[in-house]
């Protein structure tokens, strides 16, 4: 069932954008340091999802606990479900996530790295709240937590950071300062693991081609559109969102082939019409790409970490059924998943953090950054 998300968990008399930052009360009121890990501390990673549904009953509260209080119309909702019910109403993500944990946890022992794994969602069970009260229980003092978005944003990185406050926050009764710390890891979409993974994903994809559209074949990048508001408030002076999807893109192309053209579009826009989102939509761009004569198309979904919902049924179904209407010769690469180099790079990332590196943006978000300000409730 959808827990009670509207906890308050801004301190009387600050304003949610404010300093001390999120990253910094969720460290236990300390900006998250350059220094070593206390020596003897109690550590744990823990691996925060979206979440998804397990079941077909649990479908439309999964979408409605989603999108409560975002204006999202209906029938969009039911749009989505059936979706998830093409799945039997279980999402791929998951199981997906549950592969990421053990081989995250194999990967560690591997390094002879003692830190127990733990995995919670945003959405849906394993709630956070719960997994926290459970790492509480089991004398965890501080967490790492690592996302499974790697780039900026409202919600690809500043509610993971509210995720961890309002988990906290709910266990300040139970807990003296709402159990464990914690500190998100940063963003990755440039880090050489992400970066191996999709580009090993895209060779593999373009070598599906044929011969004769190989090399004229377009590339695309693809990302969950996001409303141009938050787009403009991403990172700490505004528009991090695409400069990092960009980077993360022409990095992984140029290990393929180097300096080749791509572009970069937008998936699964879930947004009321009158609200302007990040265009154009990935459709739209298939039609103006059939309309200049491109024969055939490779889209890598670099805005994801692994294949769910958004990935095999808005790509994999709608994109593809609209390629092959325009007659385009269709490939889409895969995520990065399990991949071993992005396995290794969640490793790396925690050592990063428990040997003592400059925290990065991520870590240390400033209390503005990402920052959108909540919609108005309405009057009862």
């Amino acid at each position: 069932m959808p827990l009670e998300t509207d906890v308050d968990i801004t301190p009387p008399g600050q304003r949610p954008d404010q300093d001390p930052s999120l990253a910094t009360r969720n460290n236990g009121g300390t900006t998250p340091s350059a220094d070593p890990a206390p020596p003897g501390r109690r550590e744990a990673l823990l691996v925060l999802g979206f979440g998804g549904p397990q079941g077909p009953d649990d479908v439309m509260p999964f979408l409605e606990n989603v999108t409560r209080g975002r204006g999202i119309p209906r029938e969009r909702l039911l749009d989505v479900a059936e979706h998830y019910q093409h799945f039997g109403g279980i999402s791929p993500i998951n199981e997906q996530n549950r592969a990421l944990v053990a081989a995250v946890e194999k990967e560690l022992a591997a390094a002879g790295t003692d830190l127990p794994v733990y995995w919670g969602n945003r959405n849906w069970a394993p709630y956070v709240e719960h997994v926290w009260a459970q790492m509480a229980d089991d004398g965890v003092e501080h967490v790492y937590v690592f996302p499974t978005s790697g780039f900026a944003s409202w919600s690809g990185c500043r509610q993971y950071h509210e995720d961890v406050a309002r988990a906290r926050s709910v266990l300040t009764g139970a807990a003296p300062g709402g159990g464990p710390t914690a500190e998100k890891l940063p963003h990755y979409g440039d880090h050489p693991g992400f970066v191996q993974a999709n580009a090993e994903a895209l060779a593999a994809a373009l070598a599906q081609l044929p011969d004769d559209v190989r090399d004229t074949a377009r590339l695309v990048a693809t990302a969950h559109s996001i409303p141009d508001t938050m787009a403009a408030v991403a990172g700490p002076t505004g528009g991090a969102y695409q400069e990092e999807l960009r980077r993360s893109a022409r990095l992984v192309v140029d290990a393929v082939a180097p300096g080749r053209e791509f572009d970069l579009v937008w998936q699964s826009r879930s947004g009321p019409p009158s609200v302007p989102w990040l265009e154009p939509d990935v459709n739209d761009h298939l039609r103006a790409l059939a309309a200049d004569g491109v024969p055939a198309v490779v889209l890598f979904p670099i805005g994801f970490v692994s294949d769910h919902v958004e990935v095999v049924w808005d790509l994999d179904n709608e994109a593809r059924e609209t390629a092959g209407e325009l007659g385009m010769t269709f490939v889409r690469s895969g995520t990065a998943g399990t991949h071993p180099a992005f396995v290794a790079m969640v490793r790396e990332l925690v050592e990063e953090r428990r040997t003592g590196t400059p925290p990065r943006l991520g870590t240390n978000c400033p209390a503005h950054c990402c920052f959108v300000a909540p919609r108005p409730r309405p009057t009862p």
